[in-house]
């Protein structure tokens, strides 16, 4: 079978079964079981495959049509222009969340202190110290799991960083099993998170790419999708240096929500920025001195 024949089977059976990028998938897997690119879809597209790399092409394409996702199989999710490690233990980084990075690069200066709540993958915290110079990272999540991908990634992604030992990660960077603060010391510059905003309702609607294949812990928000902000703010005062600054990531009805939060947990100068698409993606703020009313 041909590259171009295997390519088109592939597509029609994602397309049957209701994948709704069959023909990207189709092609990326392709790509990545015979290590090619987009261009040998046009140029070499007669040239023959071999039986094992169809195999195992058929092998992925049957899972992505009972909805792995495509990183899943992959394993491998691009993010600020970084290649992620990424599997069924994190959230797949989306695009969505470079916004968040972005925000915090205008305010991180050299020096300073990063505490990044529910790392996952470890994208967020990576991302910055690998745009940054002479910051230090704490990645804090409650799956051990998790944390484990985190190390791997921070390992191939920051490799001039000496390492330390399997609990303190690599060089500046560092990560923590932690119910959020439970097991933090240490005040830090800046605090960034995003943590699991879903409402338990919304939970049952995902797609099946998420809601039955990505990790529940790093998804459910409780009954709102605030319960998350709510533990955050309540403690983060403590971890922050005066005139620190906070940033979330949110959901797309939720600006008014944790602003209020924010504000009642004595946060100053908050703002809200957009995502690409336009939708409310991030809400961040500075620490005032005093507190007026306790977020709950």
């Amino acid at each position: 079978m041909t590259y171009r024949e295997l390519y088109d089977q592939g597509k029609r059976s994602l397309d049957s079964a209701g994948v709704v990028e069959a023909e990207l998938d189709a092609r990326l897997l392709l790509e990545y079981v015979c290590n090619t690119n987009r261009n040998d879809l046009l140029v070499h597209g007669d040239r023959e495959i071999e039986l094992d790399e169809q195999d195992i092409y058929e092998d992925l394409i049957n899972k992505r049509r009972k909805r792995i996702p495509l990183q899943y199989l992959t394993g491998i999710q691009n993010f600020m222009g970084l290649d992620f490690y990424v599997d069924s233990h994190v959230l797949i980084p989306r695009q969505d969340t470079e916004v968040l990075v972005e925000e915090v690069l205008k305010n991180l200066h050299d020096g300073m202190r990063v505490l990044d709540m529910c790392t996952g993958s470890g994208c967020i915290l990576i991302s910055l110290l690998h745009y940054t110079n002479h910051c230090d990272g704490l990645g804090v999540d409650i799956s051990g799991d998790a944390l484990a991908v985190a190390r791997r990634n921070s390992e191939k992604l920051l490799p001039k960083q000496s390492a330390v030992d399997a609990e303190e990660g690599f060089g500046r960077i560092r990560f923590l099993q932690s119910d959020l603060f439970q097991a933090v010391e240490g005040k830090f510059d800046v605090i960034v998170s995003n943590p699991p905003y879903v409402s338990s309702e919304a939970m049952e609607n995902l797609m099946p790419e998420v809601g039955q294949y990505e990790p529940y812990l790093a998804l459910d928000g409780g009954c709102d999708g605030l319960l998350f902000y709510r533990r955050i703010l309540d403690r983060c005062r403590e971890y922050l240096f005066g005139g620190g600054m906070l940033f979330f990531e949110i959901g797309q009805e939720q600006a008014g929500a944790v602003s209020n939060l924010m504000e009642q947990a004595g946060f100053l100068d908050i703002h809200v920025v957009k995502d690409y698409a336009g939708l409310d993606r991030v809400v961040f703020g500075t620490m005032g001195f005093q507190v007026s009313e306790k977020s709950k």
